[in-house]
């Protein structure tokens, strides 16, 4: 995997839902079925839409465990 490719992921791991009922969890941290409803509905045509695709793949995927220690602590974000 590339280094841009890993940071990308390392930031969208860590990135801070802005709206919404989960405003202020990490993408990463989002339930599935909110991640699933906005595949069904769509995600938003930005940065946050491509980034929670992503989360909502690494989840479907079962890898979530995987990117857990990926998470940076509270008082870093």
């Amino acid at each position: 995997m590339l280094a841009a490719e890993q940071h990308e992921i390392i930031k969208a791991i860590n990135q801070v839902m802005p709206f919404g009922k989960y405003q202020g969890r990490r993408l990463l941290e989002l339930p599935e079925p909110y991640l699933v409803w906005f595949n069904k509905e769509g995600f938003p045509n930005n940065s946050l839409g491509r980034q929670l695709a992503l989360i909502y793949e690494i989840k479907l995927n079962g890898l979530e465990s995987l990117f857990m220690p990926l998470l940076s602590s509270r008082a870093n974000n």
